[in-house]
């Protein structure tokens, strides 16, 4: 039976297209006047002075800044159907992986997630989005030299800006399409007095809920549902103040498709044939978190303190008998983590030209694992001596912690020139103790009005997820089929990176807007994730020295209803020297690696989107594409594969009912000219199994918004 999430809500289809904002120079914070009289304001308007006060808490200041709308987010593919990765993917520099990964700026993952200005408690890595794009009223994305309010995911900042709960309204959704897909969805938002609230909810089933690993357009065993809710509460307790509270549950539970026609590795007793075709492993996953925040904003101080609590968890479930005949092992793996954390960030403006921030973020986590993996016994060549096998427990639980401070001086040196000066001191403590102090430093000088340059320096201090790094015990497995290839396992260290960024956004005329921004990052300790073994989840690795650079163009027209984007980025990542979790290698690979620089397997070194919408009397119309050079594959990441380009394009249609209702029809074909293409071909350090993009889809669907 499905699941439900714990409370109910109602939601707005929408879709994406990408803009990007010029930089300008950042303002003093205008003070806001203490009130400590009974509330009687318009709680718009104080809604809207204290979302202001809020976001000069933690602004931009000299990072590059990406901007994302509610009119853009109609205009991609599915539009608000669409997966909240594949947003991220209109922005630049952003390159798509398989099991609904993105890289930003070639990072694995290490992104940051925060809706309202309020970060968002990790969860573990699994194919469920999360994050639903309808709820996004604007998204802002920073990458480069972040503020020092930025610690721990530093690869990007992803800013989600929910509606607003002072607006009243909602709509009700129902879509679907190829691959057997249903989504079902509801949004709402209320205001009574001081309490407003915004919550949504949807549903979605599909025949393709993992990428293919074969190039049909129909995949075997690839099953998908999903149930997702989300809300947003608002208490304001004067003209200065208000509580919020966000609530989020998620279910999902994935089969893993099957690729036909394997020939079995191994002799099972009892089982004298078995069709790979027919496996039957599946994946659960569930996200739960409530966070509660207070703002304060009164006079020249403004403040916010919120405290959180999260459960995470991914459940990997075998074929026991089809795995072991194909893989000679099958592993049930249990993985779920319960985190708890306290985040506090203030600022004052001390002079006009003077605003000095500060804040600290403790958080612990605690996480385990359970797993028993099924294998056959070996002789000391590594030949199975029966068709027998047996069942190894390997059971975790670990308690870490992670603590950070900052502060910092936004100083207004000119007119046009302004400096950010900041330092963070973070230390994690986990499998290691280790910790760091980060200098960050940000210039933005204001060529004209229309025009700004950026350029930064940051140091940033990564600690691996507490609940990916890995903790099987290796001698378990000796002499067995699941027996490493060799006993070394080094801890897995923190990631250290000197981070360098420059600049420079224009308009260049009142519909023309143009960036430029290039950045190198130098680091030890590098983080990666790869997938090994037969379950799909990830475990993290270091290599011992890397470099990424690379730069980006991004470009934004606009006239009218006419909207023009076009993204184009040039990257290279290499690492030398894989210093921890080497059993997980091949020895003749980690040979090569320890003498040679190789490119990241997420190092995808051209990534472009673009497209293009227009609205007119009622109706929307647009196309966009997608396009990559290809990930890396082959021994040691040595090669890469094949370029890839889908083309989307879509219409939609509103009608005008009685009162303020609206009925909005649309459709969507994605993959136009249904490109058979690889994300991966299941070779390259840290790969598993071959991935490929969807086919060819048509999908439409009604919104009732009221």
């Amino acid at each position: 039976m499905s699941r439900i999430p714990f409370f109910l809500v109602l939601l707005l289809p929408v879709a994406a297209s990408s803009q990007t904002t010029p930089a300008t120079t950042p303002e003093p914070s205008t003070p806001t006047p203490a009130n400590t009289a009974p509330l009687e304001l318009d709680p718009v308007v104080v809604t809207d002075k204290l979302d202001k006060a809020r976001e000069d808490i933690v602004p931009s200041l000299g990072a590059a800044e990406f901007h994302i709308d509610r009119l853009q987010l109609d205009a991609q593919a599915l539009g608000l159907n669409a997966s909240f990765n594949n947003l991220l993917l209109r922005a630049p520099g952003v390159a798509q992986d398989s099991f609904g990964q993105v890289h930003v700026r070639g990072e694995h993952g290490d992104l940051q997630y925060r809706i309202n200005d309020v970060l968002l408690p990790e969860g573990l890595t699994g194919f469920g989005q999360e994050l639903d794009t309808r709820f996004a009223e604007s998204v802002n994305i920073l990458t480069g030299a972040l503020p020092a309010q930025y610690g721990y995911r530093t690869a990007g900042v992803v800013d989600i800006h929910t509606r607003s709960s002072a607006e009243t309204g909602g709509d009700l959704a129902l879509s679907g399409g190829s691959a057997d897909t249903l989504h079902v969805s509801a949004e709402d938002t209320a205001t009574h007095g001081k309490l407003g609230a915004y919550v949504t909810a949807s549903a979605e089933q599909s025949d393709l809920g993992i990428e293919n690993p074969t190039p049909a357009h129909a995949a075997l065993h690839d099953r998908k549902t999903q149930e997702k809710a989300f809300g947003y509460f608002s208490y304001v307790l004067d003209d200065t103040s208000r509580l919020n509270l966000l609530l989020s549950g998620s279910f999902a539970r994935f089969q893993i498709p099957n690729t036909p026609g394997e020939r079995p590795a191994f002799s099972l007793a009892g089982v004298p044939r078995f069709d790979s075709a027919a496996l039957d492993e599946n994946q659960r996953e569930e996200n739960h978190y409530a966070i509660l925040a207070y703002e304060k904003s009164a006079g020249e101080i403004s403040a916010q303190i919120s405290a959180y609590t999260r459960y995470s968890l991914v459940a990997f479930t075998p074929d026991r008998a089809g795995d072991l005949i194909f893989n000679g092992t099958a592993s049930r793996v249990h993985r779920a983590i319960v985190g708890n954390g306290l985040e506090a960030d203030a600022k004052w403006s001390v002079a006009a030209d003077h605003t000095v921030r500060g804040g600290l973020l403790t958080t612990s986590t605690n996480a385990g694992t359970r797993t028993t993996t099924t294998v056959f016994p070996t002789d000391a060549d590594g030949t199975p001596t029966s068709t027998v096998p047996f069942d190894i427990n390997d059971n975790q639980r670990k308690l870490g912690w992670l603590a950070g401070a900052y502060a910092q001086d936004e100083w207004k040196l000119s007119p046009t020139l302004t400096a950010n000066f900041g330092l963070r001191a973070d230390t994690a403590h986990g499998y290691l103790n280790e910790g760091q102090l980060s200098p960050r430093l940000n210039l933005v000088y204001q060529i004209s009005a229309t025009t700004a340059v950026h350029a930064g320096y940051a140091r940033y201090f990564t600690p691996p997820p507490l609940e990916l790094v890995q903790t099987s015990t290796i001698g378990k497995f000796a002499g067995t089929t699941n027996q490493a290839a060799s006993d070394v396992s080094s801890p897995v260290r923190s990631e250290r990176a000197h981070y360098f960024d420059a600049g420079i956004a224009t308009k260049l005329t009142s519909n023309l807007s143009a960036t430029v921004d290039l950045y190198d990052k130098e680091a030890k300790n590098v983080l990666d994730e790869g997938q090994f073994g037969t379950a799909l989840i990830f475990s993290p690795f270091n290599y011992r020295i890397g470099r990424v650079s690379g730069v980006e163009f991004a470009s934004n027209y606009t006239s009218g209803q006419l909207a023009v984007y076009g993204n184009l980025a040039f990257n290279r990542g290499e690492g030398r020297d894989i210093v921890s979790g080497e059993f997980q290698f091949d020895p003749t690979e980690l040979a090569y690696i320890a003498r040679h620089d190789v490119h990241f397997d997420h190092d995808q070194q051209v990534t472009a989107s673009a497209g293009v919408s227009d609205h007119f009397e009622g109706t929307l119309v647009y196309a966009d594409l997608v396009y990559g050079s290809g990930l890396r594959r082959g021994f040691a990441n040595t090669e890469h594969l094949p370029a890839y380009y889908p083309v989307a394009v879509g219409i939609e249609h509103g009608w005008k009912l009685h009162g303020h209702r609206e009925l909005r029809l649309r459709m969507d074909i994605v993959n136009v000219f249904d490109q058979s293409y690889e994300l991966r071909d299941g070779s390259g350090i840290g790969v598993g199994a071959p991935q490929f993009g969807a086919r060819r889809g048509v999908f439409g669907g009604a919104t009732l918004a009221y």
